[in-house]
């Protein structure tokens, strides 16, 4: 967060106050509506062309569409080469009369072929022949004024845009050419933007757990649904639309200088200096614009933030009375959203007004020039339809190109937060190269200790030695470290301090897949998918035989509700398992532990929402499971607690005692014991 000249910036918003009074008042000036992780939103402009030359790089992954997307879209500029002389032929020599004769006429050397084949026809034959090629050209390519027509329709929003993006596909032809290059280009763009959206996703969901407890949920929606699809566009953008648009100038200005060069040298001077003028006159344009996409979009996430919190705690919400509250919270974040979008509408409405007036402006003064050279006989009155044509498609490839980057930065703001979270530092990029097996030597901890990005530390100087084969129960009072020294194992959290080691090798060197293979967390949280009960326990280990599945939920107490469901094992749950209750909740998640092949089995109060029948059989369970296994449970419960084969008693982050339950209870000065007793009352 930083303040500069008096006002507030978060992240990529600068929040304002609306209409006093209204359903929308309320916005405090500096709210920080949006993620803790991305707050430097700023973009220069060096880091916007690298930005454009990495979104660049996606079409690697699409190269045979694109190719075949530039074959069609070239294809295109071919009636470029005829359409004007077509009309200049048209007004000379059908509707004034004039006789063509090759050698008394001006025009470019491609068209001489037509005129030679022209030449001796009556004014009806040459139309007619004209016509019929210009019906051909329109069955198969159409009329290049309205392309396809094809595409999605919606609003101007970003996220409207961006649904609009991802299917987003057209072309310059019509009839059966445009839509074949309209279905290469959907698929083109689609292609890319899946390929980005799927490589966003996925390294979001490696992001460290210290960094994503600090993301909101909606932020990271929005990054994935609404800002990867921009990339598409910077490919068309900087690729196929300026080569063309290049290539069409250069082809009309080839055709403007060959044919009306000596005639009208002045036309020439301003067709070549209307191109750069357009450009750098909109470049200083582009920071602003750039500002502006990236406002847009984070007030936009903030949307999308306040309605996934909302619906996340929906029974606190309505427990607590909060529904007024919630609905006046996200009504400020979509009334601060539609109000970013109308300045980013009105600055591009400005801008474009600002090209057409300069442009107009231009055209005017050409045709005014154009019609003193035809009065003086130097240019006939089909040479000055000409010109006129050859100008709109020149002032075309100008506007094209001066707003070609001004264009480029509401995509440049998408890819940014797009590209932050690809950049981000991620578990892949610490893995290590050995492959965890099996457990033989146990897992110990040496020296450990660990501090959270806040300064909290959790963890001092711990030094562990845990077995295969045994129950192992961490201790303690609330905020103790029992969670983070069991979040040491799987590398949920990575050590600040000292070494956390696996059959005597540190834990980082094993790849994270095979050690994530060998830990089974079950957490204290119920976290269960909106599937069948099948599918849920089958989720850590696809191939689990049904055998497998039955001793798990048996295991866990599981098979009495199940039983009882109309669908069995087959029932659909609904959000989070919200379909059954807490306790059926957590003995499905343990029995989804259970199914796992790891030698590392941990849960955290796996007992907690048990009734003492189900919890003695789990912690029978339990036992029998760790003949193979290392068992670790995190517990306040003491009927749990006291039929581990060892306890470990943390305490402010410190291991104070260590034995078992008879032992350390012996002992009249164990911090255990007094712990014991406090629980005793």
């Amino acid at each position: 967060m930083s303040s500069k000249g008096g006002k507030t910036k978060t992240h990529d918003v600068t929040i304002v106050t609306t209409h006093k009074g209204s359903l929308f008042s309320g916005f405090k000036r500096g709210e920080k509506f949006d993620d803790h992780i991305d707050t430097d939103a700023e973009i220069t402009n060096m880091a916007a062309i690298r930005l454009v030359g990495r979104g660049l790089m996606m079409v690697r992954y699409a190269k045979g569409l694109f190719v075949a997307k530039t074959f069609l879209s070239t294809a295109l500029w071919i009636p470029g080469l005829f359409l004007a002389w077509f009309g200049k032929i048209v007004t000379d020599h059908v509707i004034l009369g004039k006789e063509l004769i090759v050698d008394e006429v001006l025009f470019p050397p491609h068209i001489y072929p037509l005129l030679t084949y022209l030449e001796g026809m009556k004014p009806m034959e040459i139309m007619l022949t004209l016509t019929t090629i210009y019906v051909i050209g329109l069955l198969i390519i159409g009329t290049r004024a309205g392309g396809t027509g094809a595409g999605t329709f919606g609003g101007r929003d970003a996220a409207s845009g961006s649904e609009n993006a991802i299917s987003g596909g057209g072309s310059g032809a019509g009839s059966i050419w445009g839509i074949a290059e309209w279905w290469i280009n959907v698929r083109l763009t689609q292609r890319m933007a899946n390929t980005l959206r799927t490589q966003l996703f996925d390294r979001l969901i490696r992001v460290p757990m210290t960094s994503i407890d600090d993301q909101r949920v909606g932020d990271q929606v929005y990054r994935v649904m609404y800002d990867s699809t921009q990339v598409p566009s910077i490919v068309w953008e900087l690729t196929l639309k300026p080569f063309f648009t290049i290539l069409g100038y250069a082809i009309t200005m080839y055709q403007l200088e060959y044919t009306y060069g000596e005639v009208a040298p002045e036309l020439i001077w301003i067709a070549w200096i209307m191109f750069p003028v357009v450009l750098f006159s909109t470049l200083p344009m582009t920071r602003l614009i750039r500002r502006t996409n990236q406002n847009t979009r984070a007030a936009g996430a903030a949307s999308t933030n306040a309605m996934e919190e909302t619906m996340n705690n929906i029974a606190a919400v309505q427990s607590l009375g909060g529904m007024r509250q919630e609905t006046l919270k996200f009504a400020e974040r979509s009334a601060h959203q539609f109000w970013r979008e109308r300045v980013a509408m009105v600055i591009g409405v400005a801008l474009i007004f600002f090209i057409s007036f300069f442009s107009e402006a231009i055209g005017l003064f050409i045709a005014y020039i154009t019609s003193g050279i035809a009065i003086d006989g130097q240019l006939t009155v089909g040479d000055y339809f000409a010109v006129l044509g050859l100008y709109f498609n020149i002032r075309g490839s100008a506007g094209e190109i001066g707003g070609l980057w001004v264009r480029l930065q509401g995509a440049v703001a998408a890819i940014r937060r797009v590209f932050f979270f690809i950049d981000y530092t991620s578990e892949e990029d610490q893995d290590g190269d050995l492959e965890l097996q099996s457990l033989e030597e146990g897992v110990e901890f040496k020296g450990v200790d660990y501090v959270y990005p806040d300064g909290r530390q959790a963890l001092k100087n711990i030094n562990l030695q845990l077995s295969k084969g045994e129950v192992i129960a961490f201790v303690g009072p609330t905020g103790a470290g029992k969670t983070s020294l069991a979040y040491m194992i799987p590398i949920f959290l990575k050590a600040t301090q000292g070494e956390v080691r696996i059959n005597g090798i540190e834990i980082s060197r094993y790849s994270l897949d095979s050690l994530r293979r060998q830990v089974t967390y079950v957490y204290q949280e119920h976290l269960l998918l909106a599937e069948s009960i099948r599918d849920n326990i089958r989720f850590g280990k696809p191939d689990a035989t049904e055998d497998e599945i039955m001793t798990a939920l048996g295991a866990a107490g599981c098979l009495e509700f199940i039983e009882r469901l109309p669908e069995g094992i087959d029932t659909v749950l609904g959000r989070s398992g919200d379909t059954l209750s807490v306790g059926q909740q957590q003995r499905l998640s343990i029995a989804r532990g259970l199914v796992r092949d790891s030698k590392i089995l941990i849960l955290d109060e796996p007992t907690a929402a048990l009734d003492p029948h189900t919890e003695n059989a789990l912690v029978r369970a339990l036992h029998a499971a760790s003949a193979n296994r290392l068992v670790i449970v995190i517990a306040h419960r003491l009927s749990t607690i006291r039929k581990a084969d060892r306890i470990v008693f943390l305490e402010e982050g410190e291991i104070k005692d260590i034995g078992n339950h008879d032992a350390l209870m012996a002992d009249p000065d164990s911090p255990y014991r007094r712990f014991v007793e406090l629980q005793g009352g």
